[in-house]
């Protein structure tokens, strides 16, 4: 053997690019990535092959081979009475009914304290955790101060498995799904670094709420979190977790729960730097948490509900614009798609863009509403652009286009580009009811902006799609094709695409 190989670090070196999977062995969960340590059998015998070589190879190898489960089958397969019936197909490798079945385990009796042993033989190698199903009766003799995953940084599962995820005085004090259930073994990894737990709505509000809350409190070393609502003292801890870096509250679309207003306390998060709301039925709560905190060092804000009332949008927008992160917010992204029988259909229009003039290091600004529609006129975009020197990508979409009250002509688009260098994507509602541009003038050109869609609110066919195409051609010589919903520009792109191929018949010759 080579001495190179007796260097831990470069052994580790090694066998990290060993265990290297391609990109088509990985599956989204949740929004996030993450590699199925089966999907690549070739990876996994070559891994184990080589934690059978010698004993210095032995460690390592099975330290990656282990890093990261999606299920508690692998752990399970090593229990000698349970592994044909996991893998009954003989194969170290079971398929995808297999990987996603849970069949094998129906009138299976519980593990011995022997095969307890077996089970927990690898555990304290994991260090990524998806748990989708599991078997509670399965693991009763587990004793409840033994350190399953010690571990473990990241952990991801769905609320029908919060009961793995409490104390076990929790458990008995709030039964959930099953009548009897394990020791709770996911509530000693000590070392958790990224939680997940995905709503499937599986229990009333009130009481996930405080299930939730009550575990998530005993997290001390959290940097991302993403989970349904929670109560207010856990606000208050989790502002006090100088670890946490990113927070996702994601109801999926349940009804959110409502919080105690006897309890609510300004809070601080110093240390976050991307705060994230989906699957919201509507923003009440969500709002009166933040107009109740601060997030100095926050980057990235989303916020996503289904509607939200003209009232409420603009409550968001001036929370939003208090929170302290007028000089570190860098991305905005505000969606409400749904139109909602309980939003009036004529709802006054909203006006977000004078809430957000504060963010000076804006780079991203999306926001889509169905309906209230958002107002945008051109004093109002070129004081936008004049506010965000830095910004690349800005949307503003109303979704129910037919009754916009924008007013953003062809001459404001193109004053307020000059402010804004850097542009890359935009994507704005425009009235072209008249062409306030002279095709023939000189121009000014914006170099960066490659992708354009607007939305004409007037609806009807551009009357001079000669004209339009040239002077986009002269400002926006980036600009090839004009994206939009319907055939309102397409006269206008065929345009585009000719003088595109001109220019570009020009310059070859002229080389």
């Amino acid at each position: 053997m080579h001495q190179a190989l007796l260097v831990p670090e470069v052994l580790l070196e090694i066998f990290a690019y060993v265990n290297t999977i391609p990109p088509a062995h990985t599956t989204e969960i949740f929004g996030h990535v993450h590699i199925i340590p089966w999907a690549s059998a070739q990876v996994t015998s070559t891994l184990a092959a080589l934690a059978r070589t010698c004993k210095i190879f032995h460690e390592p190898a099975m330290d990656l081979l282990w890093t990261e489960i999606h299920g508690l089958e692998p752990l399970l397969g090593c229990v000698a009475r349970l592994h044909p019936l996991i893998y009954r197909r003989g194969t170290s490798h079971p398929t995808w009914d297999e990987f996603f079945s849970s069949s094998w385990a129906e009138g299976v009796e519980p593990l011995s304290a022997n095969e307890t042993r077996q089970f927990l033989r690898h555990s304290s190698r994991i260090r990524t955790l998806n748990i989708k199903r599991t078997h509670p009766r399965l693991f009763y003799v587990i004793p409840v101060n033994v350190y399953v995953f010690p571990r473990l940084r990241s952990l991801i599962l769905s609320t029908p498995f919060l009961n793995l995820f409490l104390s076990h005085t929790l458990h008995r004090r709030h039964p959930l799904s099953i009548d009897e259930g394990p020791q709770s073994f996911v509530t000693r990894c000590i070392a958790l670094e990224h939680l997940y737990i995905h709503n499937d709505g599986c229990y009333d509000s009130a009481s996930r709420l405080s299930l939730l809350s009550n575990r998530i409190r005993r997290c001390t070393r959290l940097v991302t979190l993403s989970c349904p609502m929670l109560n207010w003292e856990t606000w208050k801890h989790l502002s006090c977790l100088p670890t946490l870096l990113e927070l996702e509250i994601d109801q999926g679309y349940d009804d959110t729960p409502s919080l105690s207003k006897r309890d609510i306390a300004n809070l601080s998060f110093l240390n976050i730097t991307s705060l994230s709301f989906r699957g919201l039925s509507d923003g009440a709560e969500i709002i009166t948490v933040i107009q109740n905190s601060q997030f100095p060092s926050l980057k990235k804000f989303k916020f996503a509900a289904l509607y939200l009332y003209s009232e409420e949008a603009e409550q968001l927008f001036h929370a939003l614009s208090c929170c302290k992160a007028c000089q570190t917010l860098e991305e905005i992204t505000i969606c409400s798609p749904d139109e909602g029988d309980s939003v009036p259909p004529d709802s006054e229009p909203v006006t977000p863009v004078p809430h957000l003039l504060c963010f000076t290091q804006l780079r991203t600004l999306q926001l889509w509403f169905y309906n209230p529609c958002i107002y945008l006129d051109d004093d109002i975009l070129l004081q936008a652009m004049s506010s965000w020197p830095h910004i690349r990508t800005l949307d503003i979409n109303y979704l129910d286009d037919h009754h916009s009250p924008s007013g953003v002509s062809l001459h404001g688009l193109f004053a307020a580009l000059s402010l804004c260098p850097q542009l890359h994507t935009l994507r704005i509602l425009i009235n072209l009811t008249t062409i306030d541009v002279d095709p023939d003038a000189e121009p000014i050109q914006h170099t960066s902006l490659r992708t354009l869609e607007l939305l004409d609110i007037s609806q009807s066919q551009i009357a001079d799609a000669e004209a339009l195409a040239r002077i986009i051609s002269a400002w926006l010589p980036c600009v090839d094709k004009v994206e939009s919903i319907g055939s309102t520009w397409d006269e206008v792109n065929k345009h585009l695409k000719s003088s595109t191929a001109a220019t570009a018949l020009y310059v070859a010759g002229a080389s």
